[in-house]
């Protein structure tokens, strides 16, 4: 079986966790025999023909114009940086597509995908990075011949959908968030109508958890027979790799988006509460989002100074160098479809503390769970392991040999019965 894959990130260009699912995801698939092509944001009009597990590393790079093929082999070792755009600030170049621009032009004002481009317009500009990652996405696809679209993220299901019209393809989509998550609340409408739609139109709908998959069905009034749960797991990286500590003092991370989505707030506030008891502990924030500057202010003002440290967003050798430093692990999501950053933290040996509403909290039992807004919890759950070092290795030993066996092969084999039920038309999934 060959599958197209649409996402908005992929390694080396990751913004959080999509980018690692989908990792783990298509190399697992390569493992299991499934041939991927993989379209995502880029300078040129190109994709990936994935073909065997290390092509997840390498990225093959084929030029999408048949006049380019050529250059494929040579960019097979280049770097893929400088093809590929910001995740989340790219640009196009313009093509000639096969499907005829007569045909893409009718279907975008037709219903619904009339209502699906009408959403990508205006502000803030990524509508419109959408838009041509869209219009580009098509063009390359129309080209290929593959059995099964899996588009990851709303990013993703405006071209998904016209893909499944124009070449009658089957259509798997994976729910990684959702807009009541990323927001905390309402959120942006044009992003929901995408969603539901993006979800209504597909043959099949995955969901990262549980609690996901809630959302869809409650909110976007989902056919539940057609909505299925993989939860998400862990690539083995090399945690093993002793890197050598950064810090002396017992060392506490929040790693992911600074935003209201992660409760980075809430992050803030117990650290400076536990600092008002213990001074050998440091607290470090990584990654980046529009509550970076308010969480610095805030620290300055309270007088944290260098035990609390807002680091940036991280490459991937820099996240690898902070996990192997760190011993306590927070995750205090107001709303967390999954959440792999954990799974990450443990497998290095850190204790995890989890909101309880976490899509992950439903696949691990070594970790804390609390309540997001449960601050008072949380410091007396650092304190109490910053005082007694044995609780916190006896942690740390069990959590490292839980999240071992929860590996990507049984996730896929999830997604590839799915793939194959709905290239013979079922739609009944559970």
């Amino acid at each position: 079986m060959r599958v197209l894959i649409l996402t908005w990130e992929f390694p080396p260009m990751i913004t959080g966790g999509l980018g690692m699912a989908c990792y783990g995801i298509v190399r697992e698939l390569l493992k299991q025999g499934t041939e991927v092509d993989l379209v995502m944001p880029a300078k040129k009009e190109i994709y990936f023909r994935l073909r065997k597990p290390e092509d997840a590393d390498v990225l093959p790079v084929v030029f999408a114009n048949p006049g380019k093929e050529g250059q494929a082999k040579m960019l097979i070792s280049a770097d893929i940086r400088k093809l590929l755009g910001n995740p989340v600030s790219v640009y196009h170049t313009t093509g000639h597509s096969s499907i005829g621009e007569f045909e893409f032009e009718r279907l975008k004002h037709s219903s619904p995908f009339k209502r699906v481009f009408e959403n990508l317009t205006g502000e803030p500009f990524f509508f419109e990075q959408v838009r041509h990652y869209t219009q580009t996405a098509v063009r390359i696809a129309a080209r290929l011949d593959f059995d099964v679209i899996h588009a990851h993220d709303w990013l993703t299901y405006p071209a998904a959908m016209l893909l499944k019209r124009i070449l009658k393809k089957p259509l798997v989509v994976h729910v990684h968030a959702t807009e009541f998550d990323r927001a905390a609340g309402p959120g942006d409408g044009r992003i929901h109508d995408i969603e539901y739609l993006g979800t209504k139109y597909a043959d099949a709908v995955l969901t990262v958890s549980d609690y996901t998959s809630n959302i869809v069905k409650e909110k976007y009034k989902i056919n539940p027979d057609k909505v299925k749960v993989v939860h998400n797991a862990y690539s083995v990286s090399n945690s093993e790799n002793n890197q050598g500590r950064i810090f002396k003092e017992t060392t506490v991370l929040f790693l992911g988006r600074i935003t209201l989505q992660k409760g980075p707030d809430y992050f803030l506030e117990v650290a400076r509460r536990v600092l008002q008891h213990e001074k050998n502990v440091r607290f470090v924030m990584a990654g980046s989002g529009d509550m970076e500057k308010q969480v610095l202010h805030k620290a300055a003002y309270w007088g944290l100074k260098t035990k609390f440290l807002v680091a940036g967003f991280l490459e991937r050798n820099e996240v690898e160098s902070i996990l192997s430093s760190t011993d306590i692990f927070i995750l205090p999501s107001v709303s967390e479809p999954f959440g792999i950053a954990p799974l990450e933290a443990m497998s290095y040996g850190a204790v995890a503390i989890i909101s309880k509403n976490a899509g992950v909290a439903e696949v691990i039992e070594n970790a804390y769970k609390v309540d997001f807004w449960d601050i008072d919890k949380m410091v007396s759950i650092i304190i109490e392991l910053i005082r007694n070092p044995e609780k916190c290795r006896e942690m740390s030993m069990l959590g490292k040999a839980e999240v071992v066996n929860l590996q990507w092969k049984n996730a896929v084999q999830k997604i590839v019965d799915v793939f194959y039920r709905v290239r013979e038309g079922e739609k009944c999934l559970i």
